[in-house]
């Protein structure tokens, strides 16, 4: 177990540095609340009505293995590869572990890696002031304020001219050849991401239909459902939730997210310790990524895992 205290290097020169400061747990109020809760419902209620109206001529259980199946390979690319390995380097692998992390989050449709990293690592160095690339806040007061702010940190910001300074935050993958030229090939990688599913569901079913279907649940809306997770971590994680811990931003823990994007969701646990391989550190804190993890550093395939220690914990902790 290593203590983040040690790692005291500024986040730009070493993004995965420990931060946890002082300061009152910021309130939200209770219409933002309810109003991020039907936002992050909505899509997911959507589709879920989508699958049963479809369920029996366009949506069979292959298409249903296909969609989960995909979706937990592809977030866990993003979850386990991009943000703890690569982004916080929470714990260390072999290149061909990474390469397998880098080409799942790559289908995933979220961006190349070297882009995604960087553009984490400047929001945690700005997390909810006015350089934070996707933070909800400082978009204006009131009902209006609330909605630009909601929009442009879950999906507003994509939009957004790229910052110039991106590369700066990534000199240590961009000296990894193996990330680099996966980062380079992204497009290959999105459509690998679209394809297998469609050819799995082809043979599953020995039909040209169950490679449609497959293409559509297993790669489109399975895009769909990971993007909207991941999207949620940036907006309902910085507004609605809990703060058990103090940290130099509005980073929430939220319980339904956290289930959802497989851990990501205990985000103000994450802002607290960004280093930590852990995200949900109370039992009760379903956190499959660091299950993952766990499973690899059994076999071999993992180690140097970073866990806060308790005093860190105790200290950080709102009381």
């Amino acid at each position: 177990m290593i203590d983040p205290d040690e790692l005291t290097v500024l986040p730009v020169a070493n993004p995965t540095a420990e931060i946890a400061i002082e300061g009152p747990p910021n309130q939200i109020s209770l219409g933002v609340r309810v109003a991020n809760l039907i936002a992050v419902i909505l899509p997911f209620a959507g589709l879920v009505s989508v699958i049963v109206g479809f369920w029996g001529w366009g949506f069979h259980w292959s298409d249903l293995g296909l969609l989960l199946g995909m979706y937990l390979l592809t977030a866990l690319g993003i979850t386990v590869g991009f943000h703890r390995l690569f982004t916080h380097h929470s714990f260390e692998t072999n290149r061909a572990v990474q390469s397998v992390l880098a080409i799942l989050g790559s289908m995933a449709v979220e961006g190349p890696v070297l882009k995604w990293v960087a553009m984490h690592r400047r929001h945690h160095q700005h997390s909810d002031d006015p350089e934070d690339p996707h933070s909800p806040h400082n978009h204006g007061r009131g009902i209006r304020g609330i909605l630009l702010g909601f929009w442009h940190a879950h999906l507003g910001w994509i939009f957004d001219p790229d910052p110039s300074d991106l590369p700066r935050y990534v000199p240590d993958l961009q000296q990894n050849g193996v990330v680099r030229k996966i980062s380079a090939l992204f497009p290959i990688w999105v459509a690998v991401g679209l394809l297998v599913p469609a050819a799995l569901g082809g043979l599953l079913t020995a039909s040209w239909t169950g490679a449609l279907t497959g293409f559509v649940w297993g790669g489109l809306a399975r895009v769909f459902l990971v993007h909207h997770v991941t999207w949620s971590v940036n907006s309902i994680c910085h507004l609605w939730g809990s703060q058990p811990f103090r940290s130099h931003d509005q980073s929430r823990n939220n319980a339904m997210i956290g289930v959802l994007s497989l851990g990501e969701g205990w985000h103000n646990t994450h802002h607290a310790f960004p280093t930590s391989a852990r995200h949900g550190l109370r039992w009760w804190e379903l956190d499959a990524s660091y299950l993952v993890i766990r499973t690899l550093e059994f076999i071999g395939l993992a180690w140097n895992v970073k866990l806060p220690s308790k005093q860190s914990i105790m200290r950080a902790q709102n009381i």
